[in-house]
Parts: structure tokens; sequence; C-alpha cells
């Protein structure tokens, strides 16, 4: 690590050994700050706010990084190095058009991006296959098909539209992949169901979606509650 990372692990330490607040956090009691900081730096990413801004809420968000890798660290199961070194084996075996199996560059590289996402998908796909005999995460959503090739599964906590937007799109993959053909970007849009509101841009659509919402409320029906349950109809 940096001398500048190596400080920020140490103060997080000294905090935990002689704060009593920061010594009573947990990885249960740190997900509310974690989701928090997210949405912030969601926030200022999306407002255009100013380098500075950027650079303090990366800095909140790793700070709950280095908050989590501390408590695993206290309880012997792993610490910042070690997350570092699996994030970066991680990165290295799934962009196999890049790297070597040793971390080495490839001789050359894709031309398209078809191809990048094709071959990230299939490293994820041999990943799986081998943590197919694992025990089954409760975290996670079952894949959306059952056979050899199903997708790896979602995390449930998710929001809604993410959550069904990444099922479909895997899904498209999939089927595009079972074909034998990469997925292709920009493929021609899907018909609207009868009855959907047309819409040709993100303004559009957001309003059609305040609309399906309110319409949701006045029904007494829950939106989120309702449309995950719709990403999990995927899976049957």
């Amino acid at each position: 690590m940096s001398v500048a990372v190596d400080r920020l692990v140490e103060v997080v330490r000294l905090l935990r050994e002689h704060c009593l607040w920061t010594a009573a956090l947990t990885h249960a009691s740190l997900v509310e700050y974690l989701v928090e900081e997210s949405y912030e730096l969601v926030e200022a990413i999306e407002d255009g706010q100013p380098d500075e801004e950027l650079r303090g809420e990366l800095a909140d968000v790793l700070l709950q990084v280095v908050l989590h890798s501390e408590i695993a660290r206290e309880r012997g199961a792993f610490d910042l190095d070690a997350v570092a070194e699996a994030l970066t084996a991680k990165m290295v075996r799934r962009n196999r058009h890049v790297f070597t199996a040793d971390g080495g560059l490839q001789p050359s590289f894709p031309a398209t991006v078809e191809e990048i996402i094709a071959s990230w998908d299939a490293a994820k796909r041999e990943e799986r296959l081998e943590r197919a005999a694992a025990t089954e995460r409760d975290d996670v959503l079952p894949a959306l098909a059952a056979a050899e090739g199903a997708l790896e599964g979602l995390p449930r906590h998710l929001p809604a539209l993410a959550l069904a937007d990444k099922a479909l799109g895997r899904a498209e993959r999939r089927r595009a992949l079972d074909a034998g053909e990469p997925a292709a970007a920009g493929e021609p849009a899907g018909a609207l169901p009868a009855g959907v509101g047309e819409f040709a841009s993100e303004d559009e659509l957001g309003e059609l979606l305040l609309d399906v919402v309110r319409a949701a409320r006045d029904r007494g029906l829950d939106p989120e509650r309702a449309l995950r349950a719709a990403v999990r109809r995927l899976a049957v």
C-alpha cells in the first residue's frame, strides 16, 4: 500500500482501539452508512459537483471499505491488503481480453465492445461453474436460467429498477451466447406492451415511471415489491 493508505489504515485501527463509538461498529451496523455514503457519491457525480467534493465523497466510501476490513482483521479473517489482492486477481481473471493468466498483457486486444462483453461473460460463467458445488448464498436471487450456463445470481438488495435492468440485460446476453453470437449493442428497441405510454427520452421515461408509481399508490400497491417479485419470476 502507499504511505497515505497505510496511514489511513493506522488511523482507523487506532480509532477502533481508543474510540468507544468506533469500537462498537460492526459489519451489520455499518450497512446504513455504506448505503448513505454510496448515494452521496452518486449525487456528487450526477450533480457535477467540483472535484474537491467528489474526492471527499470517494473518501467517505473508502472509509467504509477500510472499516469493514479492519473489523475482519480483528477476527482473523482478512485485512485491506487481502481485499486489494482479491480484487486484483478478479480483475485479471475476468479481463482476460487484456491480461494473460499470470497477469501479463495479451499480445493483442479486442477491437469491439461486443468481443469484450463476450469474453467477460465467458469468464464469469467459468467462475460460476467452479463454484457450483459451494453452498448457495442466501443473499442472491436464483439464476435466471437453470441450465448449465445459468447466469450468476443478482444481489437481492439492489433497488428494484436496477435489479430489473441487470436481470433483463443478463438474460439477453445469455440468449445471444446460446445462439453463438456476441451480445450486440444498439439493437432495435422492443415493442412496448399495449397500453404503455410511448417515450423517446429519459425525461419522458421518468414521467412514465412516475405515473406508474402514482397509480400504484392510488391502488394501495407497493411498486418496489411488485417489480422485485416480477424479476424473481424470470427465474421460473
